[in-house]
């Protein structure tokens, strides 16, 4: 598929616009999958994405294109993500889990008749009702839905690392290349066509980490808004424009006015006292009667899905109100008036000290949509239909964009040099490196230079020895997910995080071993392959030194001139 395959947009005119907003969700979860054990508790962190974001997403644009409206979303689904969604025993296991979902929310209703609950009780069984039909709808396959309305030319979908890897705080360009590599070659099997733009992991930028991106044919990554206020030269319209690197890749920053009133916890939409509330969950409140068909065993509880409570307030859990579905749904569609109002001034106040137009970039994890901010994708609908049909015609509109149309307009763009961020806690790597987890990177970085040296010097594996090498390939990527490192610092996965990096660790370093001793033990190889089955083409030769683009040799340098005050 390439830019051909798009439907033809309306012709219809546009009313004038002030300026643009691009609208960025970052679709990831670390890759779990535990073909041996029936049921694990952390599997089910993508389940609840599956049917609290990513369904309720593709039922927006589902929504959104049967009204003709015309929207624009920019969306990553990390490599990890991919491959557990087009995974067919985790398939399986969420359509088993959405069967008893269901089940357990319909018990939970008749036995709420008339109580204060009986309201949002029934809510849930037609919100899972009207999960279960869009996913029925897709044939149980998410990807094909978003390629679907990638085709139609209103989401633009981007990749990630590998494995959401920490490019940074990796020792050799080797390492980073083979992050950005296996991720690119993932996303065209998924979705059939290069990516153009990349999440960097954990919006991690380090200088020249662009020489990488350019080679593998990216156009441009995202980075906080320090990597261009500290640039050098600092971006002259800081984050109101994008940039260019020497590159060529261009470089868009998260504007931190309309994030926060996201983000913010103090006064962002998602702690309306009418919304949801997330912390309050039948899998605490119900007896094990009652929630026992969704517990994963253990003799824990753990949240089921199942809220019935809305925030009320600056109140303890037990004192929640019952939530009011519909109460929730005007002040879903009011925050994104405002949202977008907000945005009309915002744009005029840019396009008042620039000629150039403004471009305001709203990132966020996807998860906050529908997960963590229950009401998050009818706040988008209501965005997007509101952008699309209420807008004024005197030149204040908002227009709304995705990179790629942004960077096709042609107008100057400046060529900067950005500085070492992160959107991370204080803006830079202290998250994923502190006293806690540093431990980690002593052993990654020895295991990335055995991944190098094997990659350099098997010039003609057998038939199991190439197995064996491209199977420590994947331990080691595994091994390399910044979210282990991120789990670590907010002590909220136990021992889990640790047990899996060492795991990978543990398995890249036997493999090493027989690959050196010439001994390949298949038995151990094929459990390897078993439990850890993602980038089924992955080739071991992307870790080669010569395929590393050294100081920018051979990538196109694009320059433009600058306008504006």
């Amino acid at each position: 598929m390439d830019d051909t395959d798009q439907a033809p947009r309306s012709s219809a005119p546009k009313p004038a616009r002030r300026g643009v907003v691009t609208v960025v969700l970052h679709a990831h979860l670390p890759y779990i999958r535990h073909p041996e054990w029936a049921s694990f508790y952390e599997e089910t962190w993508l389940y609840e994405a599956i049917s609290e974001t990513y369904l309720p997403l593709l039922r927006m644009m589902d929504t959104l294109e049967s009204e003709g409206v015309d929207f624009r979303l920019t969306m990553s689904v990390t490599p990890p993500l991919c491959e557990m969604l087009a995974d067919a025993l985790l398939r399986g296991r969420f359509a088993s889990r959405l069967d008893a979902l269901e089940r357990t929310a319909r018990k939970e209703a008749e036995r709420q008749e008339g109580t204060p609950l009986a309201d949002s009780a029934r809510f849930a069984v037609q919100e899972l009702e009207s999960v279960r039909a869009t996913w029925e709808r897709w044939g149980g396959e998410v990807l094909a839905g978003l390629r679907h309305h990638e085709q139609r030319g209103c989401l633009e979908l981007m990749t990630c690392g590998a494995t959401h890897g920490y490019l940074p705080l990796m020792a050799t360009d080797e390492a980073r290349r083979a992050q950005i590599a296996v991720a690119c070659d993932t996303h065209e099997r998924h979705f059939g066509r290069r990516p153009r733009g990349i999440w960097l992991p954990e919006c991690a930028y380090a200088p020249e980490l662009e020489w990488i991106l350019a080679d593998a044919g990216i156009r441009y990554f995202f980075l906080e808004k320090h990597g261009l206020l500290h640039a050098q030269p600092p971006a002259r319209f800081g984050t109101a424009r994008p940039v260019l690197t020497e590159s060529g890749v261009a470089a868009f920053a998260r504007d931190p006015e309309c994030s926060n009133q996201i983000w913010s916890a103090e006064s962002g939409y998602p702690g309306d006292p009418y919304y949801r509330e997330f912390y309050r969950d039948l899998g605490y409140d119900g007896t094990e009667d009652q929630v026992g068909e969704l517990l994963t065993g253990g003799g824990f509880r753990h949240p089921v899905g199942l809220k019935y409570h809305r925030i009320t307030g600056k109140v303890r859990l037990d004192e929640k109100a019952p939530y009011l579905p519909l109460a929730a749904r005007y002040q879903a569609a009011a925050h994104a008036a405002d949202f977008l109002a907000r945005r009309q001034h915002q744009l005029a106040r840019l396009g008042e000290q620039m000629s150039l137009e403004p471009v305001v970039v709203a990132p966020f994890d996807a998860e906050l949509f529908g997960h963590w901010w229950f009401e998050g994708p009818m706040f988008l609908e209501f965005l997007f239909r509101k952008a699309h049909f209420d807008q004024p015609l005197d030149g204040t509109s908002v227009g709304l964009a995705t990179p790629c149309e942004v960077l096709d307009a042609e107008q100057p763009i400046e060529v900067v040099h950005p500085a070492q961020s992160s959107w991370g806690d204080r803006g830079y790597y202290r998250v994923w490196l502190n006293e806690g987890n540093s431990w980690f990177y002593k052993h990654l970085h020895a295991a990335e230079e055995a991944m190098v040296r094997l990659a350099n010097t098997l010039v003609q594996p057998g038939s199991w020895e190439l197995r064996a090498v491209n199977q420590a390939a994947r331990e080691l990527l595994l091994a390399q997910s910044s979210d282990w490192a991120f789990l670590v610092t907010m002590a909220t996965a136990g021992d889990y995080p640790k047990s899996r990096t060492l795991l990978h660790l543990k398995r890249f370093q036997l493999l090493v071993e027989q690959l050196d001793d010439g001994v390949i033990d298949v038995d151990f190889l094929l459990e390897c392959e078993r439990r850890d089955n993602l980038f089924a083409n992955i080739d071991f030769r992307e870790w080669r030194s010569d395929r590393v683009l050294r100081h920018g040799a051979g990538a196109a340098v694009h320059s433009a001139p600058v306008h504006g005050r």
